[in-house]
Parts: C-alpha cells; structure tokens; sequence
C-alpha cells in the first residue's frame, strides 16, 4: 500500500501566500509604505547618510514662531542690532532669527527649569535691595537710607516664549502708531529709533518692562550670531570666521609649541559627530 501524497505544504504555501495578498505586504500592497511595509522592502535599500548640507537645511524650519508676522519682525530687529557690513554678514546672514526660534521652542523659552513664582517686582534692582535691606538690619525697621533704584530685570510671571511675542508685536504697533507702518517696512533709522525707546524703557509692555525684553532680545542675537552652529545659529560658521575663532578643540598639542599666531581652520561640535 502506497502513502497518498501530503498536501500540507501546498496548503501552508497557499496560506501564507494568501495573507501576503491580504495584509498588503507584497509588491503592490495598500501598505507597501507602512511599518509591516518598511520591515521588508528596508532591507533591500541602500543605506544613504545624511550630509552636512542636508543637515544644515533642516535648521533653516521654524519651531516656535506660527506667525510669519512675528518671524519677520524678529528678523529684521536683530539684523538692526547686528547689521552686515565690510567685517561680515549680519544676523539674518548668520541664522540668528531661527536661533532664536529654536532657544523658544524648548525649555529655554518655556522657562522649565526656572523657578517662576512670585513675589515679582520688576522695578526692584537687586543692589539696592540689598543696601536697604541692610541698613534696615543695622539701624533698626524704617531706617533705611538709600531707595531701591528702579532697574528692570527678569521679574515676572511671564515665560521667555510670552516675553517674545509680547515684545515684538509691540514693535509693530509702535511703529504703525509712530510711523504710519509696519515694523518691517519702516527704514533702518525709525527701526532703530523704536529699538532705543525699548533700550530706554520708554515703552509700555503689559507683564513685562520694555527694558528686560531689549536685554533678552540683545543677549540672544549676540548669542546666535557666536554660539556652536549646532544650536542653529552662527551659519556656516561665519560668526567665527570674523573673529578667527577656530571653533572647539578636543587638544592642542601639535599647536602648543609653536611662537606664532595660527590660524586654524573653523570646526563645530557637528565636525565631532558621526552618521551612520
């Protein structure tokens, strides 16, 4: 007596086949491009790694800002505040607005790690205080003699992302109640104008002093025209090719010996890091 022929295996092969077919997985699926997808066809790819180029590309996105509007105003104040001219391009040459956005979209901007509540008192310099404060201990409650000075500081209740777009909106009314237009389409010498009446405190900003916002407006376009390109600023690293600053350096030994100003080639922490 002869064994009948087993159809197991032509079976298991249909079924197999058949739920190929039906979940999409084969040449031709539905979700060809989905992550079942992805598990079979990525393993017949060519591995690509990104270049630097690419990467650099990626910075020029904005993070924080929704509205063009207040892109634009950042972008034309820090370009007043750190111009191009003959020593080099200026801040929007640099990256510095999207910098500024990206500082904005996290932690920094969101205040995450500063401790944010009150008593606020925006108007009471620190020195000052202090000085009162200790006149008061030597000489008995009431006896102070020196007033606190009224410097604005970081005081307030409002995050560095709030500051921002309270501050730059105010730029644009400013100047449409002072010059009948945009903050963008004033000329460099009114943009300037509205900068120093900011500078001056001259200004009135709800939650905040005009000062503080001009000192944080200050301190991040300064940063972002020199900080590591790997923050998203300082451009090709053209704010240190200005000053011949080579960038960091894990040594300088080769360097440490020699009696002569060098100048070296301009190297970020990207140069430190490896794809793939």
């Amino acid at each position: 007596m002869t064994d009948k022929p087993s159809d197991t295996n032509g079976k298991e092969g249909l079924s197999r086949r058949q739920f190929l077919k039906n979940s999409g997985l084969v040449a031709g699926g539905v979700v060809g491009g989905s992550l079942f997808g992805g598990l079979l066809t990525n393993q017949f790819q060519k591995k690509t790694v990104p270049n630097k180029k690419d990467m650099a590309n990626l910075q020029d996105a904005r993070m924080f800002f929704s509205r063009k509007e207040d892109f634009d105003i950042l972008s034309a104040a820090t370009e007043r505040i750190f111009p191009k001219n003959d020593n080099g391009p200026g801040a929007i040459e640099l990256g510095v607005p999207y910098f500024i956005d990206k500082q904005l979209a996290g932690s920094w901007g969101m205040n995450a790690k500063d401790y944010m509540r009150g008593p606020f008192t925006q108007n009471l310099q620190a020195q000052g205080y202090q000085d009162s404060k200790r006149n008061q201990d030597n000489q008995g409650p009431n006896t102070a003699t020196q007033s606190p000075t009224p410097t604005p500081r970081y005081q307030t209740r409002l995050n560095r992302s709030e500051i921002f777009i309270i501050g730059l909106r105010k730029f644009d009314s400013v100047s449409q109640e002072k010059f009948g237009m945009k903050f963008v389409e004033a000329t460099g010498d009114q943009q300037d104008e509205m900068l120093h009446m900011f500078e001056d405190n001259k200004i009135n900003l709800t939650g905040i002093e005009a000062q503080t916002f001009f000192n944080l407006l200050l301190q991040t376009t300064i940063e972002g025209a020199y900080a590591d390109p790997l923050y998203g600023g300082n451009k090709e690293m053209m704010g240190w090719k200005m000053k011949e600053y080579p960038g960091p350096r894990m040594g300088y030994m080769n360097q440490i010996e020699e009696k002569e100003f060098i100048i070296m080639d301009q190297e970020s922490l990207k140069d430190y890091q490896t794809y793939g």
